[in-house]
């Protein structure tokens, strides 16, 4: 026998947690680095302008421009929603108005009963927190808690008396009123646009992977079918153009999981054709009809219609009270976000700042869940707020030529804000600082050496908070996470196979396997992106990750192939 001694076995990380390294690269460079721009950035753009012209305009000929903070906070929500089907949009835009108002009315409630800094610190923290993890829970997208704590923040420290309260509340859910026919108005015009807008990107996404296949582009490829298939299911009843997406999306699922044979050097370019066409506002494109395609649609419709049933909406409730469950990775960020705004807002009063809700603001919107992530925001907020300080400095003198002209100064900023902001959050945060600065004139001059050294300090201030409680409250569950998640992805890859082998098993069945198992990969890889990014939990089971990845992949490209090629016009021919 040989002397080597006999390497013992390594124990699993669930009997003996590892932690990994504490100290990690944060460069700064990636966090400014430029990106292009959104293809419906002007949508947001132009809704938020909209939303706030009319009832600014109005407050102007009445003769109260000091009201203006609480139409804003129903204006605002006009930012939300864009890439929902309208069917959806509706009743998320209309949540979105109550929970503004709700926030609000405890800021103001607060306000009006004390004016002891200790408090209004401790309820506005409490308010971010709570806000950062509904609206992550709920999954409302952007721009996420950032506007709810900007809002509710600033109002906690305005002055306000009880008595007040209902009027203002009132001018909020009646600006919000308008936000939300603002946001729904595309659909007067071009119902089918957010459907419209997924499939193509699903379809482009489908292309890059078919010309350069590998493991980041097939990630996004399979992202952007799931988010396509999910839009087309909450788009409400059938119709022909959704019949037609639904097909497509078909196309696109086949192009990036099986290109195989029949899938020659045109198909990229096929796919491309169809998204452009797609995106245009011509008529959608008619693919050639797939096998399974009947069953495959008629499989769409009843989950849909399930989705829509009361027990749909019931399981969906369900699913929303887990993530915000006890074991949640959501509370390790919403104690980061409680301990940061907290820190922030006493750093800030202690030095004297009478306000200190920007530092509040700034010290939420850099919790995100990772450190990383947090570092990146850091970077992003200081920069653009430190730049928009100087934006105002010289926009002010104007500003105050006029109650006119600092409204249009505010229209202005806001649609520059969503113009810029899907390049950089840094880039976008340069007009925001301004446009928020401006929403305090509304209530009368302040001096500007003091508005622009107390936002300097807040920024500055708010960001060494928000990024301190992000290193000292780690979000150790992200792990746990990603176990669940490989775990999840292991039962839908067995389910696919197994109703995929099942000759007796119906189409549609086998449809929504592959849907549920485009799903579980699409969430491993975001569980996994999110625990590389923090510190000081226990070591990633990344083999088991790449391999579960791999396999759920290699299982997709199997199905797709025993359905049949999908992809290419020559090899079916035209409907």
């Amino acid at each position: 026998m040989s002397d080597t001694p006999v390497r013992p076995r390594r124990p699993s990380a669930r009997k003996l947690p590892r932690l990994r390294s504490a100290v990690r690269g944060l460069p700064p460079a990636p966090a400014l680095r430029l990106s292009p721009p959104s293809d419906t950035w002007f949508k947001p753009a132009l809704s938020v302008v909209a939303a706030i012209a009319v009832p600014h305009l109005a407050l102007l000929a009445a003769g109260r421009p000091d009201l203006a903070l609480h139409t804003m906070a129903g204006s605002l929500c006009a930012l939300y929603g864009h890439g929902l089907p309208y069917a959806r949009r509706a009743r998320a835009v209309a949540g979105v108005v109550l929970g503004m108002a709700a926030g609000l009315a405890v800021a103001l409630v607060t306000a009006s009963l004390t004016d002891a800094t200790a408090v209004l610190v401790a309820v506005g923290a409490l308010l971010a927190a709570g806000q950062k993890v509904l609206c992550d829970a709920s999954r409302i997208g952007p721009p996420g808690h950032v506007i709810f704590t900007f809002v509710s923040s600033a109002a906690l420290f305005a002055p306000q008396s009880l008595g007040q309260v209902p009027g203002h509340l009132a001018l909020t859910l009646g600006a919000g009123a308008f936000a939300w026919a603002v946001a729904l108005a595309p659909a007067l015009i071009r119902r089918d646009g957010p459907e419209r807008r997924a499939v193509a990107r699903a379809l482009e996404a489908a292309a890059l992977c078919a010309a350069a296949p590998g493991p980041r582009h097939r990630n996004a490829a399979a992202a952007a079918v799931h988010a396509a298939w999910q839009c087309l299911l909450a788009s409400g009843r059938p119709t022909p153009v959704r019949r037609s997406l639904e097909r497509l999306v078909l196309h696109a699922e086949a192009a990036f999981t099986a290109p195989g044979p029949g899938a020659g050097a045109a198909e990229p370019e096929l796919l491309r054709a169809w998204a452009a066409r797609t995106r245009g506002r011509g008529p959608v494109p008619a693919p050639p009809t797939a096998p399974a395609t009947a069953g495959e649609l008629h499989g769409i419709d009843a989950e849909r219609a399930a989705l829509r049933a009361r027990g749909g909406r019931r399981a969906a409730r369900r699913a929303l009270l887990r993530r915000l469950g006890p074991g949640s990775p959501l509370l390790p960020v919403a104690v980061r976000t409680l301990t940061g705004c907290a820190l922030a807002g006493y750093l800030c009063a202690a030095l004297g700042v009478g306000r200190p809700y920007w530092a509040i603001v700034t010290a939420a919107s850099l919790c995100q869940a990772n450190i990383t992530l947090s570092w990146n925001r850091a970077l992003q907020r200081t920069l653009g707020n430190l730049l928009g300080v100087l934006v105002f400095a010289a926009v002010l003198p104007v500003s105050r030529t006029g109650p006119l002209a600092l409204v249009c100064c505010c229209l202005f900023f806001a649609f520059a804000a969503e113009a810029l902001i899907t390049r950089n959050y840094w880039l976008g945060t340069v007009a925001v600082t301004p446009m928020a600065l401006l929403v305090v004139e509304f209530g009368g001059a302040h001096p500007a050496g003091e508005l622009i050294g107390d936002r300097v300090l807040d920024t500055v201030l708010g960001a060494a908070a928000g990024f301190l409680a992000a290193m000292l409250v780690t979000n150790r569950r992200a792990t746990g996470r990603v176990e669940r998640a490989l775990d999840a992805a292991d039962r839908a890859r067995a389910a696919a196979e197994r109703t995929g082998a099942d000759p007796a098993a119906a189409p549609a069945e086998r449809d929504r396997a592959r849907r549920a198992l485009t799903a579980s990969l699409v969430e491993l890889r975001e569980a996994g992106d999110i625990a590389a990014g923090e510190w000081w939990q226990r070591a990633l089971p990344e083999q088991r990750l790449l391999a579960a990845e791999r396999a759920g992949h290699r299982t997709l490209a199997a199905t797709a192939q025993r359905r049949g090629p999908t992809a290419h016009a020559p090899a079916i021919g035209a409907e």
